[in-house]
């Protein structure tokens, strides 16, 4: 897992670049940010394009602080636990829940 700010090649892009870039490198991605990123998934799908999968974070679920990041950590792995032996998320959308 790597985050985009910790990539000087990924640092200053567009979201459409990330996802060129995440497609290019087989990498899910995972944010927050909702409405652009779905609006580009859809548009990556009617173009026939695939996708590097989607992991969104429900806004208001998730608080992501320093203290939070373990959280995460935590249920992106159980989401990989879960999909062991699958192709990841590739050109599907998934919601992370928080943990309880």
């Amino acid at each position: 897992m790597e985050a985009v700010a910790d990539r000087r090649d990924l640092r200053g892009r567009t979201d459409l670049g990330i996802v060129e870039r995440a497609a290019a490198e087989r990498r899910t991605i995972v944010t927050a940010d909702v409405v652009d990123h779905l609006g580009l998934f859809r548009d990556r799908q009617r173009l026939g394009a695939r996708h590097p999968g989607l992991v969104l974070l429900a806004p208001g679920r998730w608080r992501l602080s320093t203290v939070e990041i373990g959280a995460l950590v935590r249920a992106l792995a159980a989401l990989l636990s879960a999909e062991a032996g699958m192709d990841g998320p590739a050109d599907r959308v998934v919601w992370l829940e928080r943990p309880a």
